[in-house]
């Protein structure tokens, strides 16, 4: 499949956050801990365009500080898809532009990754999803509620339909897996009008029970396409993970 050239990386920043306040502005690098997401993102092939969605005029006047392009959304959204549903109406995207969904929170996302959901997504044919997963290969990580773990279909290839996505270690290894199990990278691409298909469908109690909103695709019967890659990159939800990227960082760029 050709890849996407034209996709809009579209990344949704709060201010607020429970374990690490105010982590999007986050600087002890020389920029902001959502200037590095957005400038992995610049670096995909499938990216065209870089916009941060935010509810903070802090983040926003950080982000185009750096030459990076904002929009200011409600601090209502209940989660990310919500926020970017808002955020296509504002930048007037037309119904069938591909919108990558990039967490702000993971600075060290590979920009493969993100070209591997653009073609997930851009596989869809009518509504639902496209998403990225790699394969575990610790029990601990298998265990781990706070890693979401996936199964998918049998299709060969390294794009696969996803049968459903949990917290529990899941499928529970009865007998010796053949294959180590997936791990979900929380990353979506999808087209604009099934945003708005998404945000109009009804709150599902799999979703709540799980507090997994990709659980709302499936549970309507809708599609959701992963693309099979390998990944090592991790989100930063304490100061402890920033201090570790920090450190990370300063390796790789001595100078700062």
């Amino acid at each position: 499949m050709p890849m996407p050239a034209n996709a809009v990386a579209i990344i949704p920043a709060r201010l607020g956050s429970t374990r690490f306040p105010a982590k999007a502005l986050a600087a002890e690098t020389g920029k902001p801990l959502v200037v590095h997401v957005c400038e992995q993102a610049s670096k995909a092939r499938s990216v065209s365009r870089v916009v941060v969605a935010t509810d903070a005029v802090e983040i926003k006047d950080a982000v185009e500080s750096h030459g990076f392009e904002t929009v200011i959304t409600s601090i209502e959204h209940p989660n990310g898809t919500s926020r970017l549903g808002e955020a296509s109406d504002l930048l007037e995207l037309t119904g069938d532009q591909l919108v990558i969904n990039v967490q702000g929170d993971e600075p060290e996302i590979e920009p493969e990754v993100i070209d591997a959901a653009a073609q997930a997504g851009a596989r869809i044919d009518g509504f639902g999803a496209g998403t990225v997963v790699t394969r575990i290969y610790t029990d601990a990580d298998f265990q781990n509620p706070n890693i979401v773990k996936a199964v998918l279909g049998e299709d060969e290839g390294e794009i696969r339909p996803a049968i459903y996505f949990s917290r529990s270690p899941v499928p529970y290894p009865r007998n010796t897996p053949e294959d180590p199990p997936f791990r979900h990278v929380g990353i979506y691409a999808y087209s604009v009008n099934a945003i708005r298909a998404y945000l109009k469908l009804k709150p599902t109690a799999l979703e709540s029970t799980e507090s997994l909103e990709q659980l709302r695709w499936l549970a309507h019967g809708y599609r959701v396409q992963a693309a099979i890659v390998e990944s090592s990159h991790t989100g930063i939800d304490t100061p402890e993970q920033y201090r570790a990227f920090v450190d990370r960082y300063t390796q790789k760029n001595p100078s700062i």
